[in-house]
């Protein structure tokens, strides 16, 4: 075993330097406070949290293996949400330097996910920040591909009227470093639904790993419409005759990913409004064309708090908080609804008169069971105008190392002992300060999809685990804490999975007030949505197949598969020893052969 450690050893330090991560600051300026881990790093895929300050001047530039191109993703960033492109931005330079050509110029006001390739040896990224006193945080995740080598069925173009797509290798994992773009384009006069029926992808608050994107047109800098992750079934409506999808995913924790499917819809008024509802907030596009039919000024559009302002640029696009903006929450029975009202009003002829027509767009979003439904109409005097869509809210589910809930664990697969003590939080994220969340039931398979065998720890919301302890309710947290166990004949790796209730909080007779109901009874004032979330796997940590670290403690998460030589030395140890029994095995068979030899029989005489 000594010799294999070494073995083991030496094949890391013989690892090839694959990038260099430099990073340099303009003189004058603060020290960029990045989670680097060093001056230099090397690795062929890496993920970076960079936590800027006011008045920063920070250059990254990244060295590609020969014959490999870069590609980088900034999945998730804050900047300062007033500055002005101009002294706050993050470029990108096709080159050693910020002289080389500029691929591309993000800002706060963005509403694309910005992603950049180049093939030439060296790229460069600059980050700026203004004189604004504010915590700025950039994640950044790049990786180096071949560009000559394709992932079958990832992407392309679909231009019939109706049809279906599903990620790579669906219902199996989806694979590691993949970028896939599906086209969708149907007939002019027609715009787009687009139904996930299923996806399965890692969870993260931000989607910053794994995460499919919607874009409103024909490319992925068309208008974002949602970026998803974990386990959802999400709803989006195009506002034209386009339609871009992206998937994306990192290095490790690969699940099923996607199916989804289109349809076209008859659209007579395609160049009118598009509305679609999220977790936190509302968002309505009202195409420019529609209010120059009538000679209207988009200046004069106004929400019920006059203050809220539109982005404008080829469509008037609104994004409306929830919790903000003037907009009305009512709860009923079984449902809770936001609504907000657009109004323009005509600029008048005279002092007493006007020859325009009073346009109001009237915004409804209704929250029921486990679905996001949105209705909008437009009152026109006498014209009506009436959308629906289905979506879902955002969840998550994570382990955290205490009681306190403070610091999620963010190693995949996470390691464990028996019996060791784990707390376990579900995220709700919503703008609606007035909801809780409710734990009805968890429990814990050892493969992700959940099949036979199968271990309750919450049932209705009661214990079914004596080492089950479910926190109260708190705000947009469901939380509990179990001590760690394995499946009898299985692998050591756990999966959980906990189906949730969100209730209004001031609903004092909802199901999630009513707290562990250990018969079925009748539900009269019930949850108001039901949804699931995932973790997993969590492994023992004697079933670890490697010990140590690979040298960047930076990463937000670890591979779960080790490397093919790591592999090779263990089949190469299985194998010594299989030869080793084989060899005592004879020996003692032998042995026992002689023993049995050394024993004469002797022929009994006869009495007679």
């Amino acid at each position: 075993m000594e010799a294999v450690r070494r073995l083991v050893l030496l094949a890391f330090l013989m690892v090839p330097c694959l990038a260099d991560l430099n990073l340099t600051k303009s003189e004058g300026k603060s020290s960029c406070q990045a989670s680097l881990g060093g001056s230099s790093q090397s690795d062929a895929h890496r993920a970076l949290i960079l936590n800027l300050h006011s008045n920063e001047d920070c250059t990254w530039t990244l060295q590609r293996p020969e014959n490999k191109s870069i590609r980088i993703i900034f999945s998730y960033f804050q900047l300062d949400p007033d500055g002005p492109c101009e002294s706050e931005n993050i470029k990108v330079f096709d080159g050693n330097s910020t002289k080389a050509s500029l691929l591309g110029k993000v800002c706060s006001k963005h509403d694309y996910i910005p992603v950049f390739e180049s093939s030439s040896s060296t790229l460069t990224v600059q980050i700026v920040t203004d004189s604004v006193k504010i915590q700025r945080t950039v994640f950044i995740f790049y990786y180096f591909f071949s560009s000559g080598t394709s992932i079958p069925n990832c992407g392309g173009y679909l231009d019939s009227p109706k049809g279906s797509f599903t990620s790579p290798n669906y219902p199996n994992a989806h694979p590691a470093l993949a970028y896939c773009v599906w086209h969708i384009r149907v007939e002019k006069g027609y715009k787009i639904k687009l139904n996930f029926r299923d996806i399965f992808i890692e969870a993260d608050e931000h989607c910053r790993f794994d995460f499919i994107a919607v874009y409103d047109g024909s490319s992925t800098t068309s208008g974002l419409m949602g970026q998803v992750c974990g386990y959802v079934k999400p709803t989006f409506e195009s506002s034209s005759d386009s339609l871009t999808v992206v998937l994306s995913t990192d290095y490790a924790n690969s699940y099923r990913g996607f199916s989804a499917s289109y349809t076209s819809i008859y659209a007579e008024n395609i160049n009118t409004t598009s509305l679609t509802c999220s977790s936190d907030k509302m968002r309505i596009i009202i195409n420019k064309s529609y209010l120059e039919s009538f000679t209207y000024n988009e200046n004069n559009l106004q929400l019920n708090d006059p203050t809220c302002r539109p982005k404008i640029s080829n469509v008037i696009d609104f994004s409306i908080p929830l919790d903000g903006c003037g907009t009305i929450k009512k709860v009923e029975d079984h449902s809770v609804t936001y609504t907000n009202i657009i109004t323009l009003n005509p600029s008048p002829t005279s002092e007493v008169i006007t020859r325009q027509k009073h346009l109001q767009i009237i915004l409804k979003c209704e929250m029921e069971q486990n679905s996001t439904v949105e209705m909008m109409y437009i009152t026109e005097d006498d014209i009506i105008q009436n959308e629906s869509a289905l979506g879902k809210y955002n969840t998550s589910m994570a382990l955290f190392e205490s009681s306190s809930f403070a610091k999620p664990i963010l190693e995949s697969p996470y390691y464990v002992d028996l019996n060791q003590t784990l707390f376990v939080q579900v995220s709700l994220y919503t703008s609606d300060p007035n909801l809780v969340v409710f734990l009805d039931t968890c429990r814990a398979s050892p493969t992700p999809d959940f099949t036979s065998p199968t271990y309750d720890l919450i049932k209705s919301g009661c214990n079914q685990d004596e080492t089950c302890k479910v926190y109260p309710l708190s705000k947009h947290y469901g939380r509990f804490q179990f001590n760690a166990f394995k499946f009898l004949n299985s692998l050591g790796s756990v999966y959980l999975q906990c189906k949730i209730l969100i209730c209004d909080s001031g609903d004092h007779q909802s199901r999630c007030s009513q707290g562990c109901v250990s018969r079925t009874k009748r539900d009269l004032s019930s949850y108001k949505w039901k949804t699931d979330a995932v973790i997993g796997p969590i492994r023992l940590k004697r079933d670890r197949s490697a010990s140590g670290n690979t040298g960047f403690q930076d990463q937000i998460h670890k591979e779960e598969t080790q490397s093919q030589p790591f592999s090779s030395l263990h089949l190469f140890s299985f194998t010594v020893l299989a030869l080793n029994l084989v060899i005592v095995a004879v020996i003692i068979t032998r042995h026992f052969v002689n023993q049995r030899t050394d024993y004469k029989y002797q022929k009994l005489q006869n009495m007679n």
